[in-house]
């Protein structure tokens, strides 16, 4: 089953205790906000807030009273990360069908729906088994309760030992201007060849949270591009991702409600060539190979 998502996507992970503690109507308000924005697909983790920012988005979805076939919920399952809801004595991966199962459906009963658009293994673990995971995602397609299945921070040859058993449709990495390394290591190319749909954590890389040699060229040239292209630094930076032929859908993180209108600029900006490469360059510290 093909599932469309919207071409940005909303990342939850900082809506709930971990950073910005929004309660129920500030949730509600957010979520209202992107889909008046066209960016109707959002981002959740099962670990996100400790394991409780799922519920506090769900309540605040539940009492939005919109309609849930016009979003699309990711979710993530597979961390056992310690926390005050979890007693697990170290963060460790568990990929077994009884807790690939349990965890979708810990997830549809915090997120109140039936369903989850896309449910991705959240990080690889040496001790996955293919026939597990295989027999989870048969388990939880047949009932419904997953429309599509993918992973998330899986390299090439990770993702082509599920590809055997069963349809990887995503896969959620690390991708910006200043993290591009899955452009050089043959993980896009894999991703086009075997269509799968990139989706990029964190698009804007450590532009805006590190002060570094890298950074400080990019901030250097970034002026000269706003000026030519009139949108903000930040949405030059989702355009330079969006341009990847493979169709790259980047994961942003905002919670401002200001900003969020912006967004979508960058899908109708297009950068000159050189423009883009210019940004490569910077970031590489030397001209292209």
């Amino acid at each position: 089953m093909s599932i469309k998502l919207s071409p940005i996507v909303a990342g939850v992970m900082n809506w709930g205790i971990w950073d910005k503690n929004l309660n129920t109507q500030d949730m509600s308000a957010l979520i209202h906000t992107f889909i008046a924005q066209n960016i109707t697909t959002f981002d959740h983790a099962d670990i996100y807030g400790g394991y409780t920012t799922e519920g506090s988005f769900g309540k605040a979805f539940s009492q939005s009273k919109i309609d849930r076939k016009s979003i699309q919920l990711i979710s993530k399952c597979g961390i056992k990360y310690p926390s005050e809801t979890r007693e697990y004595g170290i963060k460790h991966y568990d990929y077994s069908a009884e807790y690939i199962i349990w965890s979708a459906e810990n997830s549809l009963k915090n997120l109140q729906t039936d369903y989850l658009d896309v449910f991705l293994l959240h990080r690889p673990s040496p001790l996955m088994q293919v026939d597990e995971i295989e027999k989870a995602v048969e388990h939880l397609k047949s009932q419904g309760k997953i429309l599509s299945f993918g992973v998330s921070n899986f390299t090439n040859s990770q993702t082509e030992l599920l590809q055997n058993n069963v349809k990887v449709a995503f896969n959620q990495i690390q991708f910006s201007a200043t993290h591009f390394e899955a452009m050089l290591d043959g993980s896009l190319d894999y991703m086009q060849t075997n269509t799968i749909t990139p989706l990029a954590w964190n698009p804007l890389g450590s532009m805006f949270k590190e002060d570094s040699e890298q950074t400080r060229r990019l901030k250097k040239l970034l002026p000269t591009l706003v000026r030519k292209y009139e949108v903000s630094s930040d949405i030059i930076l989702l355009a330079w991702i969006l341009q990847h032929p493979s169709k790259i859908i980047p994961v942003v993180g905002t919670t401002n409600l200001t900003r969020i209108p912006q967004l979508n600029k960058a899908l109708s900006l297009k950068l000159d060539l050189e423009d883009w490469f210019a940004i490569w360059t910077e970031s590489m510290g030397n001209k292209v190979p």
